[in-house]
């Protein structure tokens, strides 16, 4: 894969170019594929997820040592795959989605345990894309309480 297309995927197909909050375009970005997602039976849908961590955690990995940064902020394909766990097999709606884009968003910038533990202990494109993976499943619980 060429070093413009890991740019491009990382990057989530350019929302981490955002001049405002890239994080949040990242998040936005992938509230289309997760509605998409939804009219897939529950085994693709699942299947899609496992696929999309470790492709993803690849793709942060190459992009950030391409741009010899730990975490660059313009790579948001962790926060994509962190909003698809959120919402995974969650019935689609406005509220259900706007709830998981703010709760999402409040737990990978606040990065409670674990994800600050994993922000700060792996590194690589793991360490990019699980802290967003747990920020997710936390929010992910809150969804499903209010729920």
């Amino acid at each position: 894969m060429t070093p413009g297309a890991v740019r491009f995927l990382a990057a989530g197909c350019g929302a981490g170019y955002s001049p405002w909050a890239p994080g949040t375009a990242g998040t936005l970005a992938a509230v289309p594929l997760a509605w998409l997602w939804t009219h897939l039976p529950v085994a693709g849908h699942l299947a899609l997820l496992l696929v999309a961590v470790p492709a993803a955690a690849w793709l942060c990995g190459v992009a950030a040592r391409q741009s010899a940064q730990k975490d660059p902020g313009w790579i948001v394909l962790d926060e994509m795959v962190g909003f698809w766990v959120a919402v995974a097999l969650v019935p689609p709606s406005l509220f259900a989605y706007g709830v998981a884009v703010v709760l999402f968003r409040v737990f990978d910038i606040l990065k409670p345990p674990p994800a600050g533990w994993i922000d700060r202990r792996i590194g690589g494109g793991w360490g990019i894309v699980l802290d967003d993976v747990a920020a997710g499943l936390m929010a992910r619980v809150v969804l499903e309480l209010l729920l």
